[in-house]
């Protein structure tokens, strides 16, 4: 049986690391041990910076809704409470969008709250 030489695996695996950690500072590029670890640390942050993305974003919306909403004489919660209640389905998001950006579909989205 022929030996089996695996030196093509194991430049393809060094070289598939280097791709992941260019752009790093330091040896965390060029050095195969750091760049390992550095690797595994930057997925463990994407992972747990993707949870965290959606809440900033959600806290964002509660910010800007809240904001729009005093005019109107009305705090974040109540405002959501009556959305609620007059079942209305707009999630934060479009709701933030709308006071950002088209206030005057805002006001009539709060008047039929209102109501």
């Amino acid at each position: 049986m022929p030996r089996v030489k695996r030196g093509t695996q194991h430049v393809k695996r060094r070289k598939n690391l280097l791709k992941k950690t260019k752009g790093f500072m330091w040896g965390r590029k060029s050095k195969i041990k750091v760049a390992r670890i550095a690797s595994i640390k930057a997925g463990v942050y994407a992972y747990r910076d993707r949870r965290a993305n959606k809440r900033n974003f959600r806290r964002l919306w509660q910010v800007r809704i809240n904001a729009a909403v005093r005019e109107f004489g009305l705090s974040y919660s109540r405002f959501i409470d009556k959305l609620k209640k007059s079942n209305v389905e707009i999630d934060r998001k479009v709701l933030s969008e709308l006071a950002k950006d088209y206030p005057a579909v805002f006001a009539k989205v709060v008047e039929e709250v209102n109501k």
